[in-house]
């Protein structure tokens, strides 16, 4: 953002510069032309008026000697003709008329030019290097013309004063640019540094630092105002989230001492109890687990919903093994096989400890679900966000209707279960930025996939030679 500021105010101060100083150098540089045209004419003119004696009558010269003398000294030329197209007299420096082309000879191109000059009695072209001003000679009495006279003056003087104007200016406009980047820097830097502060803190609140606060002191008023109210929405958040932890503590507490006791005093009645009597405080004692186990999934999801995620790199891989050989002994008890398929390595990011309680929650209720002699197959591969993690059974499966709702809280399919596995493993997934579906087993079953996000820095798959897709089963019963 502090770039996008600096640039713009560059832009605007060069767009500034530009249209200021390039008008105001061709405007001077207009009037600076002009008003050398003009001096160069009135010269032309008082020289016209001096040699109005010497044309008419040659032995009074000695003024337009005198002129053309001083023109020398100052690096200028002049040449009188008079009606007949004779020189009369001219400068002793030796510049050719140029474009006036004025020869001592014929008579032809000074009528010419006199005609030329005689409606307007100038006429100023501008051969290279110079400006050259010819001016009819007039007779006293008001007659035809006598001679003309031509005055050249050179531009080397007017273009050195011009050059020097230009880089005036250039270095102004120079000076104005880096005047502008400066300020536009420190600009950019003093809106730029504290919403850069901001989204840095934001960033660390998010990944689970409560303390995070940002520095309401720096920048603009509005982003003052917004980081003092993010300080507030961080305060608040932490006394919500300690708030939350404190209160399962207390209801975990609170809730398994009693059942605990309730279970003992059931284990206590049915041991004297008769055989009816027995049997219903069996029925009782199974509500009572089955009260446990509710408490416990409440907990656990409550846990999940509102944790605070500090994700570390996670070996996808390394955990399916370990999760699978941990389960291998239950599986075996219930007839069911269990197997495995995580070829090389994967790495996801997520929350330490929540990949191992989403696998044991979906291996438990995959296991609750196959009869004997059905399989469970787990598997992890390379997905879009990072890595796929993928649990299949060939249960019963569920209908589509269910499959919609298995996420939701109490949505269970099975007799005596508490509907919230699944439940927990949506918000654990969810919360650590990845995503879960379900779908049906080609032959039957449910498939559960869940897609898990990369690591931020490094590579987010490494994957070994070897088949691809179920194709590496080390444990298989």
């Amino acid at each position: 953002m502090a770039r996008r500021i600096a640039l713009a105010m560059l832009s605007l101060v060069g767009a500034l510069l530009l249209g200021a100083v390039v008008p105001l150098g061709m405007i001077t540089t207009a009037r600076e032309r002009a008003s050398f045209r003009q001096d160069t004419v009135l010269t032309a003119r008082a020289f016209a008026a001096i040699a109005e004696d010497g044309v008419t009558e040659p032995g009074r010269s000695p003024a337009i000697a005198a002129f053309l003398a001083r023109a020398s000294k100052s690096g200028e030329a002049g040449w009188v003709y008079n009606a007949a197209g004779r020189l009369i007299a001219h400068s002793t420096e030796k510049v050719s008329p140029g474009g006036l082309h004025l020869p001592a000879g014929p008579t032809a191109p000074v009528r010419a030019t006199m005609r030329a000059v005689q409606h307007g009695g100038v006429s100023i072209t501008q051969p290279p290097g110079r400006l050259q001003v010819a001016v009819v000679v007039d007779a006293a009495s008001g007659l035809a013309p006598v001679g003309v006279v031509v005055l050249a003056r050179p531009t080397a003087e007017l273009n050195e004063r011009l050059r020097v104007l230009w880089a005036v200016l250039a270095a102004i406009a120079a000076g104005g640019l880096v005047a502008g980047a400066i300020a536009a820097v420190w600009v950019g830097r003093w809106a730029g540094r504290p919403l850069s502060a901001l989204d840095a803190a934001a960033q660390r609140l998010g990944s689970g630092a409560l303390d995070t606060r940002s520095a309401a002191r720096q920048g603009p008023p509005e982003v003052r105002r917004l980081a003092s109210t993010f300080n507030t929405m961080a305060g608040r958040l932490e006394a919500l989230v300690h708030g939350n932890r404190a209160m399962m503590a207390d209801v975990s507490h609170q809730l398994r001492t009693p059942l605990a006791a309730l279970r003992l005093r059931l284990d206590l009645l049915a041991a004297d109890a008769d055989e009816a009597t027995a049997a219903e405080l069996a029925g009782a004692q199974g509500e009572i687990a089955r009260l446990s186990r509710l408490v416990d999934g409440l907990l656990a999801v409550a846990r999940a919903e509102s944790a605070v995620t500090v994700p570390v790199p996670v070996p996808v891989a390394d955990v399916v093994r370990d999760r699978v050989a941990a389960w291998i002994p239950v599986a075996e008890e219930r007839a069911v096989g269990l197997s495995a398929s995580a070829p090389g390595q994967l790495y996801a990011s997520l929350g330490e400890g929540h990949l191992e309680q989403i696998l044991d929650n979906l291996i438990a209720n995959a296991l609750d679900a196959v009869p004997a002699g059905g399989h469970v197959r787990v598997g992890a591969r390379p997905g879009g966000l990072g890595a796929q993690v993928v649990v299949a059974d060939d249960g019963p499966g569920m209908s589509r209707a269910q499959q919609e709702a298995a996420f939701r809280r109490f949505a269970s399919n099975t007799s005596g279960g508490t509907g919230l596995g699944l439940a927990i493993v949506h918000r654990l997934v969810t919360s650590n930025g990845g995503s879960a579906e379900l779908s049906d087993t080609q032959g039957g079953g449910l498939t559960v996939t869940l897609d898990l996000p990369a690591p931020p820095a490094g590579p987010a798959v490494l994957v070994a030679d070897g088949p691809a897709g179920w194709a590496a089963i080390p444990y298989q019963f």
